[in-house]
């Protein structure tokens, strides 16, 4: 009896050992789908490097703020500007505030289409009054593209005119329900004219990415990121911090078409 409980316990020990283990070598991220296909790129490079291996989680930027301000536990959350209720959470250590990069909307057509022109704002008001029908991600969803589209189109006095030709996915694809992925799905399969997303999104090989909207149509997104302040790893956290604002790191958001830094 004495030898099995003596068992009994070496198990538990030995598991206790290899969760502490784990838990320190294992790095979590939760981000936006904007900056995902930049992250998915720099992680392996982080991972030779370092000891450490990266559990990367990818939504909605609506989404992954809530999550960060519900306290949901991540080493390293990416973030949006504006995010004061990120800060007043108290879920992430104000200090470590790194800007990493910042991505323009995008406009993909269907491979073979005609390329519309969007040089400057009145070509892009011209493109939109004209085209039959347009995809882009859902802002009731946490979108944050869907969110800087709608504005855009509501400051060029527009919205109106052209909420009946918009088409919103609302699942499939990568980096959150109704995400970039989906827009560019939409588009492949000739469902839509025209997608408009966060450029660093489109990635699906049966579109063209016509190019990124104009600054003064639309601003581009910044994206952050933090230490959590209740990282299981926090060495690994600022570790990753650091590799994913790095030199090698501004080389792949450009590669992605992000702007690096603020």
């Amino acid at each position: 009896m004495r030898q099995i409980l003596l068992s009994v316990a070496a198990v538990a020990i030995a598991m206790s050992i290899s969760s502490t283990a784990s838990a320190q070598t294992e790095v979590t991220l939760i981000a936006p789908g904007g900056i995902r296909a930049a992250v998915e790129k720099l992680i392996p490079g982080f991972e030779k490097k370092t000891s450490y291996k990266v559990n990367a989680t990818f939504g909605s930027g609506g989404g992954t703020k809530q999550q960060v301000v519900h306290g949901d536990v991540f080493d390293v959350p990416i973030v949006q500007p504006p995010y004061p209720d990120v800060l007043a959470s108290g879920n992430v250590v104000e200090s470590t505030a790194t800007p990493l990069a910042s991505v323009a909307v995008g406009v993909c057509v269907k491979q073979g289409a005609p390329k519309p022109d969007i040089s400057t704002a009145e070509a892009v008001k011209k493109m939109l009054l004209s085209a039959k029908s347009i995809a882009i991600p859902d802002a009731a969803l946490g979108a944050a593209a869907g969110v800087t589209i709608n504005k855009m189109l509501k400051d060029m006095g527009i919205d109106d005119q052209i909420e009946p030709k918009l088409k919103r996915p609302r699942g499939g694809g990568p980096g959150g329900s109704g995400g970039g992925n989906a827009v560019a799905s939409m588009v492949a399969k000739g469902e839509v004219e025209i997608g408009m997303t966060f450029y660093s999104e489109i990635n699906d090989p049966g579109v063209f990415k016509v190019g990124m909207l104009p600054k003064e149509v639309s601003p581009r997104t910044a994206l952050v990121g933090f230490v959590s302040a209740h990282a299981k790893n926090p060495e690994g956290a600022k570790a990753l911090l650091q590799y994913i604002s790095s030199p090698e790191a501004m080389a792949v958001y450009r590669e992605v078409g992000m702007e690096p830094g603020k």
